[in-house]
Protein backbone atom coordinates (compact mmCIF):
# COMPACT_ATOMS: atom_id res chain seq x y z
CA UNK A 1 0.00 0.00 0.00
CA UNK A 2 0.93 3.62 -0.57
CA UNK A 3 -0.06 5.84 2.35
CA UNK A 4 -0.17 9.64 2.55
CA UNK A 5 -0.09 11.36 5.96
CA UNK A 6 -1.39 14.93 5.97
CA UNK A 7 0.31 17.07 8.61
CA UNK A 8 3.73 17.95 9.95
CA UNK A 9 3.72 17.81 13.75
CA UNK A 10 4.57 15.41 16.55
CA UNK A 11 1.21 13.65 16.17
CA UNK A 12 1.87 12.97 12.49
CA UNK A 13 5.39 11.74 13.28
CA UNK A 14 3.91 9.26 15.79
CA UNK A 15 1.40 8.14 13.15
CA UNK A 16 4.22 7.79 10.60
CA UNK A 17 6.25 5.61 12.96
CA UNK A 18 3.26 3.35 13.51
CA UNK A 19 2.50 3.20 9.77
CA UNK A 20 6.15 2.33 9.02
CA UNK A 21 5.74 -0.73 11.27
CA UNK A 22 2.72 -1.96 9.29
CA UNK A 23 3.21 -5.03 7.12
CA UNK A 24 0.74 -3.50 4.66
CA UNK A 25 2.69 -0.32 3.89
CA UNK A 26 5.17 -0.26 1.02
CA UNK A 27 5.58 3.50 0.62
CA UNK A 28 4.91 6.46 2.90
CA UNK A 29 4.36 10.08 1.86
CA UNK A 30 3.77 13.10 4.09
CA UNK A 31 2.43 16.56 3.30
CA UNK A 32 4.21 18.63 4.40
CA UNK A 33 5.93 16.38 6.97
CA UNK A 34 8.94 17.50 9.00
CA UNK A 35 12.61 16.65 9.50
CA UNK A 36 11.79 13.57 11.60
CA UNK A 37 9.04 12.26 9.35
CA UNK A 38 11.45 12.64 6.40
CA UNK A 39 13.42 9.66 7.75
CA UNK A 40 10.38 7.44 7.19
CA UNK A 41 8.46 9.09 4.36
CA UNK A 42 8.87 11.13 1.22
CA UNK A 43 7.81 14.65 2.19
CA UNK A 44 6.03 16.92 -0.27
CA UNK A 45 5.53 20.65 0.16
CA UNK A 46 1.74 20.83 0.10
CA UNK A 47 -0.30 22.73 2.69
CA UNK A 48 -2.63 20.68 4.88
CA UNK A 49 -5.43 23.07 3.83
CA UNK A 50 -4.90 22.74 0.07
CA UNK A 51 -7.50 20.07 -0.68
CA UNK A 52 -7.15 20.35 -4.47
CA UNK A 53 -3.38 19.82 -4.47
CA UNK A 54 -3.59 17.02 -1.90
CA UNK A 55 -6.21 15.17 -3.95
CA UNK A 56 -4.25 15.70 -7.16
CA UNK A 57 -1.09 14.35 -5.52
CA UNK A 58 -2.95 11.31 -4.16
CA UNK A 59 -4.27 10.56 -7.64
CA UNK A 60 -0.90 11.08 -9.29
CA UNK A 61 0.86 8.70 -6.88
CA UNK A 62 -1.98 6.16 -6.71
CA UNK A 63 -2.27 6.60 -2.94
CA UNK A 64 -4.29 3.79 -1.36
CA UNK A 65 -5.01 5.54 1.95
CA UNK A 66 -4.72 9.13 3.17
CA UNK A 67 -4.60 9.86 6.91
CA UNK A 68 -5.47 13.42 7.92
CA UNK A 69 -3.78 14.39 11.18
CA UNK A 70 -4.64 17.98 12.20
CA UNK A 71 -7.98 19.54 13.11
CA UNK A 72 -8.00 22.48 10.67
CA UNK A 73 -8.21 20.45 7.43
CA UNK A 74 -10.81 18.11 8.92
CA UNK A 75 -13.05 20.98 10.02
CA UNK A 76 -12.51 22.62 6.62
CA UNK A 77 -13.70 19.50 4.76
CA UNK A 78 -10.47 18.14 3.26
CA UNK A 79 -11.63 14.57 3.98
CA UNK A 80 -14.80 15.30 1.97
CA UNK A 81 -12.67 16.30 -1.04
CA UNK A 82 -10.92 12.91 -0.96
CA UNK A 83 -14.20 11.04 -0.62
CA UNK A 84 -15.73 13.03 -3.50
CA UNK A 85 -12.74 12.05 -5.64
CA UNK A 86 -13.29 8.36 -4.87
CA UNK A 87 -10.19 8.13 -2.66
CA UNK A 88 -9.96 6.31 0.66
CA UNK A 89 -9.37 8.67 3.56
CA UNK A 90 -9.15 8.25 7.34
CA UNK A 91 -10.66 11.19 9.18
CA UNK A 92 -14.18 12.51 9.77
CA UNK A 93 -16.16 14.43 7.17
CA UNK A 94 -16.72 18.15 7.70
CA UNK A 95 -20.23 17.67 9.09
CA UNK A 96 -18.82 15.29 11.75
CA UNK A 97 -15.61 17.22 12.51
CA UNK A 98 -17.85 20.05 13.74
CA UNK A 99 -17.83 18.18 17.06
CA UNK A 100 -14.42 19.81 17.51
CA UNK A 101 -14.91 22.78 15.21
CA UNK A 102 -17.70 24.26 17.33
CA UNK A 103 -17.72 24.10 21.12
CA UNK A 104 -21.34 25.32 21.04
CA UNK A 105 -22.34 22.43 18.75
CA UNK A 106 -20.69 19.82 20.97
CA UNK A 107 -22.23 21.25 24.16
CA UNK A 108 -25.69 21.34 22.57
CA UNK A 109 -25.21 17.74 21.38
CA UNK A 110 -24.31 16.56 24.88
CA UNK A 111 -27.27 18.40 26.38
CA UNK A 112 -29.73 17.00 23.82
CA UNK A 113 -28.56 13.39 24.24
CA UNK A 114 -27.92 13.45 28.02
CA UNK A 115 -24.16 12.93 27.78
CA UNK A 116 -22.62 14.07 31.10
CA UNK A 117 -20.85 17.41 30.87
CA UNK A 118 -20.61 20.78 32.63
CA UNK A 119 -23.52 23.25 32.68
CA UNK A 120 -23.04 26.05 30.14
CA UNK A 121 -24.41 29.00 28.18
CA UNK A 122 -23.52 30.17 24.65
CA UNK A 123 -23.03 33.84 23.69
CA UNK A 124 -22.41 35.63 20.39
CA UNK A 125 -22.64 39.09 21.93
CA UNK A 126 -20.02 40.41 24.37
CA UNK A 127 -22.48 42.58 26.31
CA UNK A 128 -24.77 39.62 26.94
CA UNK A 129 -21.81 37.53 28.10
CA UNK A 130 -20.64 40.26 30.47
CA UNK A 131 -24.15 40.65 31.88
CA UNK A 132 -24.40 36.88 32.49
CA UNK A 133 -21.09 36.87 34.37
CA UNK A 134 -22.42 39.34 36.96
CA UNK A 135 -24.45 36.57 38.62
CA UNK A 136 -22.37 33.53 37.61
CA UNK A 137 -20.54 31.36 40.15
CA UNK A 138 -16.74 31.64 40.14
CA UNK A 139 -14.37 30.20 39.12
CA UNK A 140 -15.73 29.86 35.60
CA UNK A 141 -14.46 28.69 32.21
CA UNK A 142 -14.58 30.65 28.93
CA UNK A 143 -14.13 28.77 25.66
CA UNK A 144 -13.76 30.17 22.16
CA UNK A 145 -16.31 28.38 19.99
CA UNK A 146 -13.94 27.71 17.09
CA UNK A 147 -10.47 26.21 16.68
CA UNK A 148 -7.73 28.01 18.61
CA UNK A 149 -4.74 25.63 18.58
CA UNK A 150 -5.86 24.16 21.89
CA UNK A 151 -5.36 27.52 23.61
CA UNK A 152 -8.82 29.13 23.42
CA UNK A 153 -9.84 28.08 26.95
CA UNK A 154 -9.59 30.56 29.82
CA UNK A 155 -10.06 29.53 33.46
CA UNK A 156 -11.17 32.64 35.36
CA UNK A 157 -11.00 32.74 39.16
CA UNK A 158 -13.07 35.88 39.69
CA UNK A 159 -15.41 38.32 37.95
CA UNK A 160 -12.59 40.68 36.98
CA UNK A 161 -10.67 37.87 35.24
CA UNK A 162 -13.84 36.64 33.55
CA UNK A 163 -14.69 40.08 32.15
CA UNK A 164 -11.12 40.45 30.89
CA UNK A 165 -11.46 37.00 29.28
CA UNK A 166 -14.58 38.03 27.37
CA UNK A 167 -12.67 41.08 26.11
CA UNK A 168 -9.72 38.90 25.06
CA UNK A 169 -11.88 36.41 23.17
CA UNK A 170 -14.73 38.48 21.74
CA UNK A 171 -13.48 42.06 21.46
CA UNK A 172 -9.69 41.84 21.08
CA UNK A 173 -10.09 38.72 18.89
CA UNK A 174 -6.92 37.10 20.26
CA UNK A 175 -7.99 33.88 18.51
CA UNK A 176 -9.59 35.55 15.52
CA UNK A 177 -13.01 34.39 14.35
CA UNK A 178 -12.84 31.46 16.82
CA UNK A 179 -13.98 33.95 19.48
CA UNK A 180 -16.97 35.36 17.59
CA UNK A 181 -19.05 33.04 19.73
CA UNK A 182 -18.06 31.73 23.18
CA UNK A 183 -19.18 29.07 25.62
CA UNK A 184 -19.27 30.01 29.30
CA UNK A 185 -19.10 26.82 31.33
CA UNK A 186 -19.20 25.79 34.97
CA UNK A 187 -15.77 25.03 36.42
CA UNK A 188 -15.33 21.32 37.14
CA UNK A 189 -12.80 19.83 39.52
CA UNK A 190 -11.20 16.40 39.48
CA UNK A 191 -8.62 14.42 37.55
CA UNK A 192 -8.35 15.03 33.81
CA UNK A 193 -8.05 12.03 31.50
CA UNK A 194 -7.84 11.80 27.72
CA UNK A 195 -9.22 8.78 25.86
CA UNK A 196 -8.73 8.43 22.10
CA UNK A 197 -11.26 6.24 20.30
CA UNK A 198 -11.35 4.59 16.88
CA UNK A 199 -14.77 5.05 15.23
CA UNK A 200 -16.46 3.63 12.11
CA UNK A 201 -19.68 5.64 12.22
CA UNK A 202 -21.52 2.98 14.23
CA UNK A 203 -18.98 1.28 16.48
CA UNK A 204 -16.46 2.91 18.79
CA UNK A 205 -13.41 1.36 20.47
CA UNK A 206 -11.49 3.33 23.11
CA UNK A 207 -7.71 3.10 23.24
CA UNK A 208 -5.64 3.13 26.40
CA UNK A 209 -5.98 6.25 28.56
CA UNK A 210 -3.57 9.17 28.78
CA UNK A 211 -3.18 12.48 30.60
CA UNK A 212 -1.89 15.70 29.06
CA UNK A 213 -0.23 18.68 30.77
CA UNK A 214 -1.41 21.90 29.11
CA UNK A 215 0.18 24.63 31.21
CA UNK A 216 3.59 25.94 30.22
CA UNK A 217 5.27 25.78 33.61
CA UNK A 218 5.81 23.30 36.44
CA UNK A 219 2.99 22.91 38.92
CA UNK A 220 0.41 23.58 36.17
CA UNK A 221 1.26 27.25 36.17
CA UNK A 222 1.72 29.61 33.26
CA UNK A 223 -0.19 29.93 30.01
CA UNK A 224 -2.10 27.20 28.20
CA UNK A 225 -0.09 25.50 25.44
CA UNK A 226 -0.69 22.82 22.87
CA UNK A 227 0.59 20.34 25.46
CA UNK A 228 3.90 20.08 27.37
CA UNK A 229 3.89 16.34 27.96
CA UNK A 230 1.73 13.35 28.70
CA UNK A 231 1.66 9.90 30.23
CA UNK A 232 -0.23 6.67 29.59
CA UNK A 233 -2.10 4.93 31.09
CA UNK A 234 -3.80 7.11 33.69
CA UNK A 235 -3.86 5.28 37.04
CA UNK A 236 -7.06 7.19 37.82
CA UNK A 237 -8.97 5.72 34.87
CA UNK A 238 -10.23 2.54 36.51
CA UNK A 239 -12.21 -0.38 35.07
CA UNK A 240 -15.39 1.00 36.65
CA UNK A 241 -14.81 4.41 35.06
CA UNK A 242 -14.08 2.76 31.71
CA UNK A 243 -17.36 0.81 31.93
CA UNK A 244 -19.31 3.99 32.78
CA UNK A 245 -17.72 5.93 29.92
CA UNK A 246 -18.45 3.19 27.38
CA UNK A 247 -22.11 3.11 28.41
CA UNK A 248 -22.75 6.81 29.08
CA UNK A 249 -20.27 8.72 26.91
CA UNK A 250 -18.50 6.89 24.07
CA UNK A 251 -21.31 4.90 22.45
CA UNK A 252 -23.96 7.56 23.17
CA UNK A 253 -21.77 10.11 21.36
CA UNK A 254 -21.53 7.84 18.31
CA UNK A 255 -25.28 7.24 18.40
CA UNK A 256 -25.98 10.96 18.81
CA UNK A 257 -23.84 11.88 15.80
CA UNK A 258 -25.55 9.20 13.71
CA UNK A 259 -28.97 10.43 14.81
CA UNK A 260 -27.97 13.93 13.67
CA UNK A 261 -26.96 12.60 10.23
CA UNK A 262 -23.29 13.17 11.02
CA UNK A 263 -21.79 9.65 11.08
CA UNK A 264 -18.35 9.95 12.68
CA UNK A 265 -15.53 7.92 11.12
CA UNK A 266 -11.99 8.47 12.36
CA UNK A 267 -10.57 9.35 15.78
CA UNK A 268 -12.81 10.78 18.50
CA UNK A 269 -10.78 12.31 21.32
CA UNK A 270 -12.72 12.47 24.59
CA UNK A 271 -11.29 14.85 27.15
CA UNK A 272 -12.78 13.80 30.49
CA UNK A 273 -12.97 15.22 34.00
CA UNK A 274 -13.30 12.61 36.73
CA UNK A 275 -15.56 14.59 39.10
CA UNK A 276 -17.09 13.57 42.43
CA UNK A 277 -20.33 13.06 40.49
CA UNK A 278 -18.68 10.76 37.96
CA UNK A 279 -16.86 11.28 34.64
CA UNK A 280 -17.96 14.25 32.52
CA UNK A 281 -16.88 15.41 29.07
CA UNK A 282 -14.58 18.43 29.03
CA UNK A 283 -14.22 18.53 25.26
CA UNK A 284 -14.25 16.48 22.08
CA UNK A 285 -11.59 16.53 19.37
CA UNK A 286 -11.94 15.00 15.93
CA UNK A 287 -8.41 13.60 15.66
CA UNK A 288 -5.49 12.12 17.59
CA UNK A 289 -4.38 14.31 20.49
CA UNK A 290 -0.93 15.83 20.40
CA UNK A 291 1.03 14.81 22.49
CA UNK A 292 -1.36 12.00 23.57
CA UNK A 293 -0.65 10.13 20.33
CA UNK A 294 3.03 10.03 21.26
CA UNK A 295 2.35 7.81 24.30
CA UNK A 296 -0.72 5.88 23.14
CA UNK A 297 0.45 4.73 19.69
CA UNK A 298 3.82 3.32 20.86
CA UNK A 299 1.86 1.06 23.25
CA UNK A 300 -0.62 -0.18 20.61
CA UNK A 301 -0.10 -3.79 19.53
CA UNK A 302 -2.36 -3.66 16.45
CA UNK A 303 -1.35 -2.83 12.89
CA UNK A 304 -2.67 0.74 12.64
CA UNK A 305 -3.51 0.40 8.96
CA UNK A 306 -5.69 -2.65 9.60
CA UNK A 307 -7.60 -0.72 12.28
CA UNK A 308 -8.04 2.37 10.08
CA UNK A 309 -9.20 0.27 7.13
CA UNK A 310 -11.76 -1.41 9.38
CA UNK A 311 -13.04 2.02 10.45
CA UNK A 312 -13.48 3.13 6.84
CA UNK A 313 -15.25 -0.12 5.95
CA UNK A 314 -17.59 -0.05 8.96
CA UNK A 315 -16.02 -3.21 10.40
CA UNK A 316 -14.39 -1.88 13.56
CA UNK A 317 -16.39 -4.41 15.61
CA UNK A 318 -14.22 -7.14 14.05
CA UNK A 319 -11.02 -5.64 15.48
CA UNK A 320 -9.59 -6.75 18.83
CA UNK A 321 -7.83 -3.58 19.94
CA UNK A 322 -4.86 -4.40 22.20
CA UNK A 323 -2.22 -2.42 24.09
CA UNK A 324 1.00 -3.43 25.81
CA UNK A 325 0.92 -3.99 29.57
CA UNK A 326 3.37 -1.19 30.31
CA UNK A 327 3.51 2.61 30.39
CA UNK A 328 4.86 5.52 28.40
CA UNK A 329 5.76 9.12 29.21
CA UNK A 330 6.35 11.96 26.74
CA UNK A 331 8.21 15.16 27.69
CA UNK A 332 7.99 18.06 25.25
CA UNK A 333 11.22 19.94 24.56
CA UNK A 334 10.12 23.47 23.73
CA UNK A 335 11.70 26.79 22.84
CA UNK A 336 12.06 28.97 25.93
CA UNK A 337 9.36 31.64 25.79
CA UNK A 338 6.70 29.37 24.26
CA UNK A 339 3.74 29.87 23.90
CA UNK A 340 4.46 33.60 23.51
CA UNK A 341 7.74 34.84 22.02
CA UNK A 342 10.69 32.61 21.21
CA UNK A 343 13.59 32.37 18.78
CA UNK A 344 14.01 29.69 16.12
CA UNK A 345 16.81 28.32 13.97
CA UNK A 346 19.02 26.70 16.63
CA UNK A 347 20.87 23.51 15.66
CA UNK A 348 19.65 20.38 17.48
CA UNK A 349 22.22 17.79 18.59
CA UNK A 350 21.81 14.27 19.93
CA UNK A 351 18.94 13.10 17.71
CA UNK A 352 20.92 10.08 16.45
CA UNK A 353 21.15 8.74 20.02
CA UNK A 354 17.59 7.41 19.66
CA UNK A 355 18.29 5.32 16.55
CA UNK A 356 19.41 2.19 18.41
CA UNK A 357 17.40 2.61 21.61
CA UNK A 358 14.45 0.23 21.87
CA UNK A 359 11.48 1.73 23.70
CA UNK A 360 12.71 5.30 23.23
CA UNK A 361 11.34 7.76 20.66
CA UNK A 362 11.98 11.34 19.62
CA UNK A 363 9.00 12.80 17.75
CA UNK A 364 9.62 15.96 15.73
CA UNK A 365 7.09 18.78 16.05
CA UNK A 366 8.77 22.11 15.27
CA UNK A 367 11.92 21.18 13.35
CA UNK A 368 13.41 21.99 9.95
CA UNK A 369 16.18 20.44 7.86
CA UNK A 370 18.72 23.05 6.73
CA UNK A 371 22.32 23.22 5.46
CA UNK A 372 23.40 23.47 9.11
CA UNK A 373 21.47 20.33 10.01
CA UNK A 374 18.14 19.94 11.81
CA UNK A 375 17.17 23.19 13.56
CA UNK A 376 14.36 24.38 15.81
CA UNK A 377 11.40 25.74 13.87
CA UNK A 378 8.57 26.16 16.38
CA UNK A 379 7.49 26.52 19.98
CA UNK A 380 7.11 22.83 20.67
CA UNK A 381 10.23 21.36 19.09
CA UNK A 382 10.43 17.66 20.03
CA UNK A 383 8.52 15.07 22.02
CA UNK A 384 10.80 12.68 23.90
CA UNK A 385 8.92 9.47 24.71
CA UNK A 386 10.06 6.45 26.67
CA UNK A 387 8.33 3.26 27.69
CA UNK A 388 8.81 1.41 30.96
CA UNK A 389 7.32 -1.48 32.91
CA UNK A 390 5.28 1.05 34.91
CA UNK A 391 4.72 4.82 34.97
CA UNK A 392 7.54 5.45 37.45
CA UNK A 393 10.08 3.66 35.25
CA UNK A 394 8.74 5.24 32.05
CA UNK A 395 8.97 8.69 33.61
CA UNK A 396 12.54 8.12 34.75
CA UNK A 397 13.46 6.82 31.29
CA UNK A 398 11.85 9.78 29.51
CA UNK A 399 13.64 12.37 31.63
CA UNK A 400 16.94 10.54 31.19
CA UNK A 401 16.38 10.62 27.42
CA UNK A 402 15.78 14.39 27.43
CA UNK A 403 19.46 14.74 28.41
CA UNK A 404 20.50 13.22 25.08
CA UNK A 405 19.10 16.20 23.16
CA UNK A 406 20.53 19.70 23.20
CA UNK A 407 19.75 23.02 21.52
CA UNK A 408 19.97 26.65 22.53
CA UNK A 409 16.92 27.90 24.52
CA UNK A 410 15.77 24.30 25.24
CA UNK A 411 12.94 24.33 27.79
CA UNK A 412 10.79 21.64 29.37
CA UNK A 413 8.55 21.02 32.33
CA UNK A 414 10.16 18.86 35.00
CA UNK A 415 6.98 17.44 36.51
CA UNK A 416 5.31 15.53 33.67
CA UNK A 417 3.56 12.57 35.26
CA UNK A 418 4.10 13.93 38.78
CA UNK A 419 0.44 13.11 39.51
CA UNK A 420 1.35 9.43 39.52
CA UNK A 421 3.38 10.02 42.69
CA UNK A 422 0.18 11.06 44.44
CA UNK A 423 -1.81 7.95 43.58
Amino acid sequence: MKVLIVGGGGREHAIAVKCSESKLVDKLYAAPGNAGIAKLAECVDISVMDADKLVAFAKEKDIDLTIIGPDDPLVAGVADAFTAAGLRVFGPAKNAAIIEGSKAFSKDLMKKYNIPSAAYEVFDNADDALSYLETAKMPIVLKADGLALGKGVLICNNLEEAKAGVKTLMLDKQFGAAGDKIVIEEFMTGREVSVLCFCDGTHIKPMTSAQDHKRAKDGDKGLNTGGMGTFSPSPFYTEDIDKFCKEKIYQPTMDAMKAEGRDFTGILFCGLMLTEDGPKVLEYNARFGDPEAQVVLPRMKNDIIEVMEACIDGKLDEIDLQFEDNAAVCVILASDGYPEHYDKGFVISGLDTFDDKDGYYVFHAGTKLTDKGIVTNGGRVLGVTAKGEDLFKARANAYEATKWIDFENKYMRNDIGKAIDEQ
